[in-house]
């Protein structure tokens, strides 16, 4: 074909090898341009969230001709018979926002810690939304949200306080996702859905049928899509960080991805110290302090070990 019309846009969408480009003049459906699929290729060569140029024909298809570099992505490692193949789940991803329930079901702070492992790890700054905390600000609870999450503020983490149902936290977290690309993440049950619905309507629904199958396996035809949101940027659901190992971390590099304890590495007496029972060890000393929450530490321990 010819007379094509150079293009540069986002990949919004993405499924058997086509994707959605959106241009900001409409959505353009291409294939990758031969020259790009050759040789052997070690990941996804293009993904969501991937910036590119394309080249669009005049019956209105396209090709994508280059992928600009991606300033970070968000990787699983795919092992496949010829050998590891890292799957891209997003590309250049500005934020995630990990959603916990302060009750029903109960937070899974180790989960939550890992979670923050991997977004460290991957250069993805995080958000921390605790929602439902209706069901624990209230005189009938022993815990408010805050004494549940806030040792996560104490560390530097942003947390925002949500309640889908009390319309609680929702002008802050709808400032915090403009005009960003956010991957979200957390377990089932937590309120993902109808938070999303309370931001936009119709937009925890989009979202929830492009994760569930995601979700059921290898036999469903899996689509990744970001979802526009009205005040600008666009939120992607990214389900599977549970079985997002973390396959290329060394036990020793664990405590850069710890905040609180990377500042403290450094004035151990030892360099290889394991911080569990060296003498001079300054993150020992700041545990005994109270400088570091001991379920953290534990979690580092764990993560350390290989541990869930």
């Amino acid at each position: 074909m010819t007379n094509a019309i150079t293009k540069h846009g986002l990949i919004i969408k993405a499924q058997s090898g086509f994707f959605w480009v959106e241009t900001g003049e409409g959505l353009v459906i291409c294939q990758l341009r031969g020259k790009l699929k050759q040789g052997r290729a070690k990941g996804d060569i293009a993904a969501l969230g991937d910036h590119v140029r394309i080249s669009v024909f005049g019956d209105g298809s396209g090709v994508v001709e280059n992928v600009e570099e991606r300033k970070q992505a968000l990787v699983r490692l795919d092992p496949r018979p010829q050998g590891e193949y890292q799957q891209v789940l997003l590309a250049n991803a500005d934020q995630v926002v990990f959603v916990f329930a302060c009750a029903n079901p109960n937070p899974k702070l180790r989960m939550l810690d890992r979670f923050l492992v991997i977004a460290e790890k991957q250069k993805i700054p995080p958000i921390i939304v605790a929602n439902k905390i209706d069901l624990v600000d209230n005189a009938s609870s022993p815990l408010s949200a805050k004494d549940i999450f806030g040792l996560y503020e104490a560390i530097g983490y942003r947390v925002i306080y949500t309640s889908a149902k009390a319309e609680t936290g929702l002008h802050e977290l709808r400032g915090a996702l403009k005009n960003k690309i956010t991957a979200l993440a957390g377990p089932s049950g937590v309120g993902k859905s109808s938070l999303l619905n309370a931001l936009q309507p119709g937009l925890g629904l989009a979202v929830n049928e492009i994760s569930s199958a995601m979700n059921k396996g290898r036999h469903t035809t899996v689509t990744r899509q970001m979802f526009a949101l009205e005040d600008g940027g666009y939120v992607a659901d990214t389900p599977g960080w549970k079985s997002l190992a973390l396959w290329d971390t060394e036990p020793e590099e664990m405590d850069a991805y710890f905040p609180e304890l990377r500042d403290l590495v450094p004035h151990c007496q030892f360099s290889d110290c394991t911080h569990r029972h060296e003498p001079g060890c300054a993150v020992l000393a700041a545990l005994k302090e109270n400088k570091i929450h001991p379920e953290r530490y534990e979690s580092y321990l764990r993560l350390r070990a290989g541990q869930e």
